[in-house]
């Protein structure tokens, strides 16, 4: 990116600068576990990206996965036991 405060035409009437960009893509770097735990803070955006778009395919596989185990937790227990209430109970809030 180059620097300076030019500004880039999004997919709406909005604008959003370099400088936002930037901004953006630091907040990312803290929230991704893999970028957030390395010792260099010279991490591409690009890298960044790419890394964000794994941990987000990473994320869905595990609710997929855990969807799963449920399902079949739920399949194995009576519907009116305590234990699927107290699943139901926690699956609600």
């Amino acid at each position: 990116m180059s620097s300076g405060r030019r500004s880039r035409q999004s997919s709406g009437s909005s604008r959003i600068t370099d400088d936002q960009i930037i901004e953006l893509v630091s907040k990312l770097r803290q929230l991704v576990p893999e970028i957030r735990e390395r010792r260099s803070d010279r991490v591409s955006a690009s890298k960044v990206l790419q890394e964000t778009c794994n941990y987000i395919r990473n994320l869905h596989r595990e609710v997929d996965d855990l969807s799963e185990r449920l399902s079949q937790l739920l399949a194995t227990i009576d519907a009116d036991s305590a234990e699927a209430a107290i699943i139901r109970s926690l699956i609600t809030q």
